[in-house]
Order: C-alpha cells, then sequence, then structure tokens
C-alpha cells in the first residue's frame, strides 16, 4: 500500500480546522460522556483534544442518586478548550444556567410564570433558583404586604413572575408579589360580583387609620369611612372599634373597575336628622356638649348624630374678635338657643349669648335716659371717651359733651385712661349697642336761665345770639349770650346758600343769630341752626308782606321784612 503524502499546504489547512473547531466549541453547551470517575471528578469527553473534568457536585440530585457512572453522557458548557495543564475546563452548573436561560427567556416572552427557590438573603432582598439560574428578589415584591418573617418561604418552590432579564449582564430580577396580586385580583372579582348596594354583610376590622377603617368582606377589603361609622362626631376610628372586631355594615359604593367598596355603619340606624326642625324649634333653648372648637366658631352635640354651631358672632354680647376658645371649652355643657335650622344641608346655627340678657337692654332698664352712673375711663379717642359701665359694656362721652365752656379737644386732655368719671345717660340703642353719655350735662344746667332775643326762656324754636368762640371745617362753636352755655352749629346749618355754608367766613368774637333746633332739658342737649332762623323769617315775611304773585320780587318780600324788624 503506498503511503500518503501531507503536503505543506494540507498540515495548514487541517490545522486551521482544529482552530476553528476548537474556537467553536468554546462558550457552548456540548454533549459528552463519562469516561472515568476519580474521587469527586468526573472525567468527561467531548470530543476535544483532551478530557474535561467536573466537580461530581455539579450534577447535583443526578449524583446524589447515583445516576453519574463511567458511560454516562451528560451535557456540559465548555468554557475553555484548554488551560494550562493542557485539559478541557468543563461545567456543568454552566450548562445547567445556559439551559434555564433559554426556557427562561421563553416564558419571559410568553409573559408565562416560572418555579424556583428563595435559597439565601442579600442586601435589598434574596436570590431565588430558577433550576440553575440565580435571580434577584427584591425585598417590595415578596408580599402584597410587608412580611417580618420570610422563614417559612425559604427553600420552598414556588411561582414567580420575571419583571427583567439582562443575559449580557446575567440578571433576572423576579417578584413574588404580581403573583399574589394576580390571584387576590381574581378572588377580588369573584367577590365583588357576588355583592350589591344596599346590602348588609358582616365583616372583620383588618386595619385603623385616622380617615377610616378597611373591613375584610372575607377576601376583600372595604373602606368604612370615618364619616360614615357613626351619626355623632367621632375624631378617630379607634374611639369606636378595634381591630379584629367583627362588625355589621352596609355597602354603599361598589366601583366594580378598581373594586373599590365604600360601607357604612351609621346607614344601618335611623336618621337623626328627620323631622329635625319640630325637635329643635327656632327659639327654643337646649343643653349640649362642646364637641370641637376653630376658628370660626364651636360645634355643640345636642344628641347623638345631631351637632350645631355657634358662629363665633353668637358666643358673646361683649367679647368681640375673641377666638371661641376663649369663651368655651370641649366637652363643656353648655345652654344654647336654636336661631336656625337647614334640614337639607343638615346644619343647625346655635347662639350662647341669647341664654343671657341683652347687656344693653339690662343697663336700659336700669339706667333710664337722664340717670347718673359711674365708671372707669376705657380710652381717649379723637370723638371722645369710652367709659367702662356695669355689664361689661362701654358708654361715650361725645367730645361736645364734655363741658360746656371749653372746646371738646381742649376738654379732653382733661381726663386720662383709668379716672373714674361721673356722667348722664343721653340714649341707649340697644340694636347698635350704643350708649351716649354726657359729663358736661351734670354741671350746673343754666340753659333754663339762658334769655332769647325776644325775653322768652330758651325753648325749641326760639331765635338766640351767639359770639363765635371757634372756627373748624366742620362747623363753628358758639356761646349762647349772657350764659356759659356752648354749643356747636354744623357746617350745614350754617346757611341755607350752600354757597355761604363756609366756616371761614366767620370769624372769632362775631355775634351771630340763630335758631334752636333741639332742646332736651333732662340731657342739656342743644342744637342751633342759622339756616333754621333764614327760612323761618322768610316764611314770616311772605306771610306779613304778601308773596310774589302780587308782582312784588322776593328781594323787595325780605327788605320790607327785615326793615320792620329793625324798626321794631
Amino acid at each position: 500500500m503506498a503511503q500518503q503524502t501531507v503536503t505543506k499546504e494540507d498540515f495548514e489547512s487541517m490545522l486551521l480546522d482544529s482552530f476553528v473547531d476548537n474556537d467553536a466549541a468554546e462558550g457552548t453547551v456540548v454533549r459528552g460522556k463519562v469516561v472515568a470517575i476519580e474521587k469527586d471528578l468526573a472525567i468527561v469527553d467531548v470530543g476535544l483534544k483532551t478530557e474535561g473534568r467536573v466537580p461530581l457536585k455539579e450534577f447535583g440530585q443526578a449524583f446524589r442518586d447515583g445516576q453519574i457512572t463511567v458511560g454516562s453522557e451528560v451535557e456540559v458548557y465548555v468554557d475553555r478548550v484548554e488551560n494550562a495543564m493542557g485539559e478541557a475546563v468543563l461545567s456543568r452548573e454552566k450548562a445547567r444556567r445556559e439551559e434555564s436561560w433559554v426556557k427562561l427567556e421563553e416564558k419571559y416572552n410568553a409573559n408565562e410564570r416560572v418555579e424556583g427557590t428563595i435559597f439565601n438573603q442579600v442586601k435589598g432582598g434574596f436570590t431565588v433558583d430558577l433550576e440553575g439560574a440565580v435571580a434577584f428578589l427584591p425585598r417590595s415584591q415578596v408580599d402584597i404586604r410587608p412580611i417580618r418573617d420570610i422563614a417559612p418561604l425559604m427553600n420552598v418552590p414556588q411561582p414567580f413572575q420575571i419583571l427583567k432579564m439582562d443575559k449580557r449582564r446575567g440578571n433576572i430580577v423576579v417578584s413574588r408579589r404580581a403573583i399574589l396580586e394576580e390571584s387576590r385580583a381574581e378572588q377580588r372579582s369573584e367577590i365583588v360580583q357576588q355583592l350589591e348596594e344596599g346590602q348588609v354583610v358582616d365583616g372583620v376590622v383588618k386595619n385603623i387609620t385616622d380617615y377610616g377603617a378597611f373591613v375584610d368582606l372575607g377576601g376583600i377589603d372595604g373602606l368604612l369611612h370615618v364619616t360614615d361609622i357613626a351619626w355623632r362626631r367621632v375624631n378617630h376610628p379607634s374611639e369606636v372599634l378595634t381591630i379584629g372586631e367583627t362588625i355589621k355594615v352596609q355597602i354603599v359604593r361598589i366601583n366594580h373597575e378598581s373594586h373599590r367598596i365604600s360601607l357604612g355603619m351609621k346607614q344601618l340606624q335611623a336618621d337623626p336628622w328627620e323631622g329635625i326642625e319640630a325637635k329643635y324649634p327656632i327659639g327654643a333653648k337646649f343643653s349640649g356638649r362642646v364637641t370641637n372648637i376653630t376658628d370660626y366658631g364651636a360645634f355643640v352635640e345636642l344628641e347623638p348624630g345631631i351637632e350645631g354651631l355657634i358662629h363665633v358672632s353668637e358666643m358673646s354680647w361683649t367679647k368681640k374678635n375673641v377666638h371661641p376658645g376663649k369663651i368655651v371649652s370641649t366637652s363643656q355643657e353648655v345652654d344654647v338657643v336654636v336661631l336656625e335650622v337647614d334640614p337639607d344641608k343638615r346644619r343647625i346655627s346655635l347662639g350662647l349669648k341669647q341664654t343671657l340678657q341683652n347687656p344693653w337692654e339690662a343697663f336700659a332698664e336700669k339706667n333710664p335716659v337722664g340717670a347718673t352712673i359711674e365708671g372707669e375711663v376705657k380710652n381717649k379717642t379723637e370723638f371722645g371717651l369710652f367709659i367702662g359701665l356695669e355689664g361689661d359694656v362701654d358708654g361715650m362721652v361725645h367730645l361736645s359733651d364734655l363741658d360746656w365752656q371749653k372746646s371738646g379737644e381742649v376738654a379732653l386732655d382733661d381726663y386720662n385712661r383709668g379716672d373714674i368719671v361721673k356722667a348722664k345717660v343721653l340714649d341707649v340703642d340697644v340694636e347698635k349697642e350704643r350708649i351716649s353719655l354726657g359729663i358736661k350735662q351734670l354741671a350746673a344746667d343754666d340753659l333754663a336761665d339762658a334769655g332769647s332775643n325776644d325775653g322768652g326762656a330758651l325753648r325749641k324754636n326760639a331765635v338766640v345770639t351767639t359770639e363765635v368762640i371757634e372756627v373748624n371745617d366742620g362747623g363753628i362753636e358758639v356761646r349762647i349770650a349772657d350764659s356759659d352755655v356752648t354749643a356747636f352749629i354744623r357746617r350745614a346749618d350754617l346757611s341755607r346758600d350752600r354757597n355761604d355754608q363756609r366756616p371761614e367766613r366767620f370769624s372769632k368774637g362775631e355775634k351771630v343769630d340763630a335758631r334752636v333746633t333741639q332742646y332736651d332739658r333732662k340731657t342739656g342737649r342743644i342744637q342751633l341752626s342759622i339756616k333754621a332762623l333764614e327760612i323761618a323769617e322768610e316764611k314770616e315775611a311772605v306771610a306779613a308782606y304778601g308773596s310774589s304773585d302780587s308782582g312784588a320780587s322776593l328781594g323787595d318780600i325780605l327788605g320790607a321784612a327785615l326793615k320792620g324788624r329793625d324798626e321794631k
């Protein structure tokens, strides 16, 4: 037989082919045969130039069951074709991982569940064995609600949902929570279909929050809002409910899309607002308990489920701009009067001050006009003095009622806060809550002796001669002749002609005639008017000298009247 000659070209070709085969084998899973077992290693021939060694423990359960023997065919991962010792580097674990990745990718793309086992705890979560591939289970994805003890879930085969896969980095993220939520959603859907609005069911209080309680209806939770627990005010659900308690509730509302269920307890009781107008008529007096205090008032419980509001303006006759908390306190029993009832809006307006006598009415009854009172100067203003009176009310002494002889501004300087003064009651306006006082009216009243220019006693419509003692923008201050009595003639009373209603046309010391338009001997109040005098004189002239219809002008008539008056 002739010997075959191998040329140089043939050798190079064969060498290249061997390299190609070797390169193709690296990084892949290949099938090989166990040719020997040495201690804890299996010698595997995968058709390369040399065999590789694989630790028997990497074969897992198959090794423990004695299934790995000489001649067994196994799949291994070729990590390297040849290492420094000239051996192939093989791995059964990497082969299993590769097999798992292929299967897991298929299920991930098909959105299917996978089977796995939680076997270790790491930072931020746990590691899961997915048939050889290791996945990360974040702590937030373990359960629907945070669980403290995960031990019962360790090393137990269970389903997971793959959330993310990155083969290049070797990362897999799974979720157990997604499986539970899906199962729970199916269960919730079935339960919701069996429930109806208005239905009364039993439930167990599962959790309590500031705004209500979650009640387990047998696999699905419903929210019992704090406002639906009772008709009366409930500040916190824990006042009425306890976790684990079984309660009877009514299904108020069902959202079939979100599976949210609203529950109510008060709906199982009679509505206390029915017939409320008959039970609480306007003007009637009742007792109640203060349940809540706000900046704008206080809420008072008249009976369980019925609350009314005392607005801050109805709390006190005299304490204005005071926080309600300084007048009443929570849980305090108070008497109130019903002011208004609105059954549609479920509102009752109450009054606290109405249970006490109006202090202005009480003052007027005890101190009629003309009475003398005594009080402390509480405040000085540009208008006069405020005097503190009995019943915690104030009276005002106007500048014009301080002194007969001095101007108001000058007389005001004679008084200071804290002074105890006497004054005469001039007027009480209960509706406007005003009390007018006068100090000068207590002085010797010489008004009765002040004469008019016709010699008669001072009276309404009498004409008096006065002397101007002060001029200001609002009018003129005058003193009645032959007396110490002063009065103020307002700007509008200075003349009938609007153009002459200018205080500056008068000067101090000037003599001016005026007509008495008001005189109250009891209070000592007097009002004068130059305008009224001019109008009266015109009427007298027309009556005495004819009318303008006779051909005489109004000027002729007035001239004749004035001449006649001068001749007298």
